[in-house]
């Protein structure tokens, strides 16, 4: 077997650190960061180089001595997400390198921006800078920059208590037996179903309830793919359900069923939970499901 070749580890180390001076420019460039300020110098053609060069890399003329502040926020031009920050990065955390055209400038500024996550920096996104808490006269003072802010989050609660009217009371407490109660018309004969105390069409006062039959039709329908607690499992269907001896529809889940397999015209029943378990709620229903019986021509 080959033997290893002979290696020896090197260090190269300035003690105290690596020490030049700024020059003019670049030192007013820094001075300027140490003061929370972002400026760029003017070339003779009148464009405003950020950071600051001594010399227009276009015609190679020195550039005029006019400092020009900038910013404080620009545009991303391009950048380039990193997941797994480097040891000398400026952030320990993902964050993306961006080009970045500061208000007022003409050339694109190199830095860090930390955007949270990638979906949350694109060509055109606004960004801001944050500063350092101890500025030092180093590059380092503007430690990074931010996205604009575009959106806030927050919390909202509403907690309330809803005490069920006269008509309602009537058909929850059908439904705490099992029933469901509708209301008829004593002008236009139309049943209508939750119960209520007058006719929404001719306002002719509803006398008596009517018990309906725990069967109906599948008048519309929508299939949902986000969870929902009352749902049997997701995808779910939710549909008006035209209950029999019912002149308008009422809206509930179907279940025991595919949701691909829900059809206009589906004939089914509700499905009850037990006795024991019942309240004067609608969730006494666990949802509807289909009867077998033929389809109906709507």
């Amino acid at each position: 077997m080959p033997s290893e070749p002979p290696a020896a580890r090197h260090v190269l180390e300035f003690p105290g650190g690596y020490t030049r001076t700024t020059g003019p420019v670049i030192g007013r460039f820094l001075s300027e960061l140490r003061a929370r300020r972002i400026v760029g110098v003017r070339t003779a053609e009148g464009r405003v180089l950020v950071p600051p060069l001594e010399y227009d890399p276009g015609t190679g003329d020195p550039v005029t001595g006019e400092y020009v502040q900038v910013g404080p926020a620009g545009t991303v031009t391009t950048c380039a997400w990193v997941d797994e920050p480097l040891e000398g990065h400026p952030l320990d955390r993902p964050f993306a390198w961006a080009l970045i055209a500061l208000d007022g400038a003409d050339t694109a500024l190199l830095h860090a921006v930390d955007a949270g996550n990638p979906k949350a920096i694109a060509t055109g996104t606004r960004v801001w800078p944050v500063w350092s808490e101890r500025p030092t006269g180093n590059v380092t003072d503007l430690s990074h920059f931010v996205p604009e802010v575009t959106k806030i989050v927050a919390p909202v609660r509403a907690e309330y208590r809803l005490r069920a009217g006269g008509a309602l009371g009537v058909f929850l407490a059908g439904v705490e037996r099992g029933v469901l109660l509708g209301g008829r018309c004593q002008s236009c004969e139309k049943v209508y179903v939750p119960y209520r105390l007058s006719c929404p069409e001719c306002g002719t006062a509803i006398g008596e309830p009517v018990e309906l039959p725990g069967t109906g039709t599948v008048t519309t329908f929508a299939i949902n793919n986000l969870p929902d607690p009352r749902a049997p499992q997701v995808p779910f269907v939710s549909a008006y359900i035209l209950l029999d001896g019912a002149d308008i529809p009422m809206i509930a889940l179907v279940g025991d069923v595919p949701a691909h397999e829900v059809r206009h015209g589906m004939r089914v029943r509700a499905v009850w939970v037990p006795t024991e378990e019942r309240t004067a709620s609608m969730t006494n229903i666990r949802w509807f499901a289909p009867t077998g019986e033929p389809d109906v021509e709507l």
